[in-house]
């Protein structure tokens, strides 16, 4: 299977976000990221609205000519706007105020009655639901049963370290597609931990934002995006 790159340009809207100004502009970002080899671009609307904000979320939608994942809370907020913007994909994602960034993966095995109607209305409006998980097999099951199209596997534990997780990665992954969901990969990936990731057959799509957009400071985002394609394609052959 081929092996897609989705750019997370949500620390575009940080670095803006801090002076008030109007730029740095994430659709600028994301044009170029697409420009420079990119298949997609995700986006997370916050409750808080740190970074990525309500017009952003047109702007993107609008202005770019790849698909658009919008990351987003399991809430009724987010569910209008999801239905109103009507991006090619929603991943469904844990959210808490106090986190720096997501902590952990969806609890979609404790929450399939109040998840399974807003993947049915995601769905029904033509937007792929993706839910982001932890590489568990009750929460892959859970995910299967409520009708995600996709999961995507959670890669920070793996991205800091942890012995056991790059196996428990592969076999979620395996599963992912036993179950008939596709299967996505995401957070901490780095020029230096992205290889083993990219292996993994099942894997059709990487996300990547925070390492993208932090290396381009100092090489510019078309050699990062560039460079980040390169070392998944390596990874993959």
């Amino acid at each position: 299977m081929s092996l897609r790159l989705g750019v997370n340009v949500d620390h575009v809207a940080t670095l803006r976000n801090a002076r008030g100004e109007a730029y740095p502009d994430p659709l600028d970002a994301a044009r170029i990221a697409i420009a420079a080899g990119a298949d997609g671009i995700t986006i997370h609307l916050r409750e808080d609205r740190r970074h990525i904000r309500d017009a952003d979320v047109a702007a993107v939608k609008a202005g770019i000519s790849k698909p658009l994942n919008l990351e987003m809370a399991a809430t009724a907020e987010m569910l209008a706007i999801a239905l109103a913007t009507r991006p090619n994909a929603c991943c469904i994602v844990p959210e808490k105020r106090t986190e720096v960034t997501t902590e952990g993966g969806l609890d979609v095995a404790g929450q399939q009655a109040s998840l399974a109607p807003m993947v049915a209305s995601l769905r029904a409006a033509g937007i792929r639901v993706s839910l982001f998980v932890d590489p568990d097999p009750a929460q892959l099951r859970a995910s299967a049963a409520i009708g995600a199209d996709i999961v995507e596997l959670h890669t920070g534990a793996y991205a800091h370290g942890k012995p056991d997780e790059l196996a428990r990665l592969q076999d979620a992954a395996r599963l992912a597609v036993q179950l008939g969901l596709e299967c996505h990969a995401g957070h901490g990936l780095t020029y230096a931990n992205v290889g083993p990731i990219a292996a993994i057959a099942e894997v059709m799509e990487l996300n990547i934002g925070h390492f993208l957009i932090a290396q381009a400071v100092f090489d510019g985002l078309p050699a990062v995006v560039a460079q980040m394609l390169a070392l998944m394609q390596a990874a993959r052959r």
